[in-house]
C-alpha cells in the first residue's frame, strides 16, 4: 500500500534558533578577517530574526594600523553571503562594531608589564 504524497505545506517547517544564526554569523566574520589579532578576542555576533530575514550585529577587534573600512566591508559581505547560503535567510543589514584596535607597540608594552 503506497502512502499518499504530502504537499510541502503539510510537511511542517524547519526552525533555526537565533543563537545558531548568531554563531554562523560570528564564524563568517572570523573567516573574513583571516586572523584574530594577538591578545584579541574572536568576533561575536547578535541577531534579530524576523520571519525569513535577519539583522546581524558583529563586534570585532582589528590590528592597528589597518584599513578599517575595507576590512569591515569584507566582513559585511562575507557574513551576508554565508548566512544566506547556510540558513536561507535574507540579510538586509550587517552592523560591524570595532571594539578595539591592537597595535604592536601596546602588545609589547603589555607583555613587558606582565613580566615585572
Amino acid at each position: 500500500m503506497a502512502a499518499d504524497p504530502v504537499g510541502a505545506a503539510g510537511r511542517g517547517a524547519t526552525t533555526i534558533a537565533d543563537r545558531v544564526v548568531a554563531k554562523i554569523a560570528a564564524q563568517a566574520a572570523r573567516e573574513a578577517l583571516d586572523a584574530v589579532p594577538p591578545a584579541g578576542s574572536r568576533p561575536h555576533a547578535s541577531v534579530v530574526v524576523h520571519r525569513d530575514s535577519v539583522r546581524v550585529s558583529v563586534s570585532l577587534e582589528l590590528d592597528y594600523p589597518s584599513d578599517v573600512g575595507r576590512r569591515c566591508g569584507a566582513v559585511r559581505s562575507h557574513v551576508t553571503r554565508r548566512v544566506k547560503e547556510l540558513v536561507g535567510m535574507d540579510v538586509p543589514e550587517v552592523a560591524v562594531h570595532v571594539e578595539r584596535l591592537h597595535s604592536p607597540r601596546t602588545a609589547r608594552t603589555a607583555a613587558r608589564e606582565r613580566l615585572r
